[in-house]
């Protein structure tokens, strides 16, 4: 296994990928949803009947007028948006609908526009702040290794990997917004989140590897590297295989609810793998190659 070798193609894919996504996230942004924009939406499941949502449309007209959406929510569900929904057009809304002899409500949120901002800017800290905590982590933890990559170096490649997974998950949901209504919700800062939390996890492990053996091996860094990754490397891919499957299972049968949140955790720990193996370890030896270079 001589992962060192190819860095140049992991590279240049990586920065494919990176580039699409953030065309993406300028061309279409996020399709931000009530937690973001402020609003009302309410979720109702219908107990017999299969909703019609030309129908219901032409019912919930008669008390919202036109200002609002709906979607299909699952096989009986539907999902009203709207600007404001007032609890009295809340209880008309379900009335009109048959009442609760026919629908259950599963949810009914309402955000100020105010509160939809400062989401947006709390999640922006929350964001920077871990990833500025977790460069602090990487390289108070390999404060001790100097040679012949200092440890703010260590730091750095693992900032590039999290940067790397989270720009494409984004970028993936600029994608699916614009073309499949899909969402940024609260859920969706939580996924990217727990994707950090993940993806340092698994760099951390190799590079734990890779500094015990360039103190107990007389071997060239790029073989150092090699050794490390393939000692981890079943360790890493059964990890997020087992990880990976229950939350398809989710993916699957878990609900529209969900669907967002766990749809971000599998692109983000699957790119999460990926990094953790072929990016953040080739960065550090792309750094020695360089170094190299110029003494040369």
């Amino acid at each position: 296994m001589n992962i060192v070798k190819y860095s140049k193609f992991y590279f240049i894919f990586s920065g494919l990928l990176i580039l699409t996504s953030v065309i993406f996230l300028f061309a279409w942004g996020f399709k931000l949803g009530v937690d973001f924009t402020g609003g009302s939406l309410l979720e109702l499941k219908f107990i017999q009947k299969e909703p019609k949502i030309s129908e219901l449309r032409k019912e919930i007209n008669s008390v919202l007028g036109t200002d609002f959406t709906l979607q299909e929510s699952g096989e009986k569900g539907i999902i009203l948006r709207a600007k404001n929904i007032t609890e009295e057009e809340h209880q008309e809304i379900i009335d009109t609908l048959g009442g609760k002899d026919e629908v259950i409500e599963e949810r009914f949120e309402m955000v100020g526009s105010v509160v939809g901002k400062e989401l947006r800017r709390s999640t922006m800290i929350a964001l920077i702040l871990a990833l500025f905590f977790i460069t602090i982590y990487v390289a108070s933890a390999f404060r001790k290794v100097s040679k012949p990559i200092p440890s703010w170096q260590y730091a750095i490649a693992a900032l590039i990997a999290l940067f790397h997974d989270i720009l494409i998950t984004c970028g993936a949901f600029a994608l699916f917004g614009k073309f499949l209504g899909i969402e940024v919700n609260i859920p969706f800062v939580a996924a990217l989140l727990t994707i950090l939390g993940y993806s340092i996890n698994d760099t951390i492990v190799i590079f734990d590897r890779l500094r015990e053996h360039i103190v107990r091996e007389d071997e060239t860094f790029g073989n150092i590297v090699n050794i490390s990754i393939k000692e981890t490397f079943a360790r890493s891919l059964f990890t997020s295989i087992t990880t990976l499957l229950p939350l398809f299972a989710i993916l699957f049968f878990g609900g529209e609810t969900l669907f967002p949140f766990v749809l971000a955790l599998i692109i983000g720990i699957f790119f999460g793998t990926y990094s953790s193996i072929f990016i953040a370890p080739p960065v550090l030896y792309s750094w020695i190659r360089l170094k190299e270079k110029r003494s040369s």
